[in-house]
């Protein structure tokens, strides 16, 4: 499947191709921002852990980017 996306993001026009990455990222932001609106109060340790998550991906970024050059 994940090779017929690839093909089909190949075929179409790059400005078009753009487009259609920049509104899917989009809606995965207004997604997970939306969750504030769902949830007033949140669990310490729920909170604890979305941090941790997003450290290491932050952690993980800088790494492949920055220090493992290819």
């Amino acid at each position: 499947m994940f090779d017929a996306v690839v093909q089909w993001f190949e075929s179409i026009s790059p400005i078009l191709a753009a487009f259609y990455a920049t509104v899917f990222t989009w809606l995965l932001t207004a997604f997970g921002a939306s969750f504030v609106y769902f949830f007033r109060t949140m669990n310490r340790s729920v909170l604890d852990g979305m941090l941790g998550f997003t450290g290491g991906v932050m952690v993980a970024a800088s790494f492949w980017s920055l220090l493992a050059p290819p």
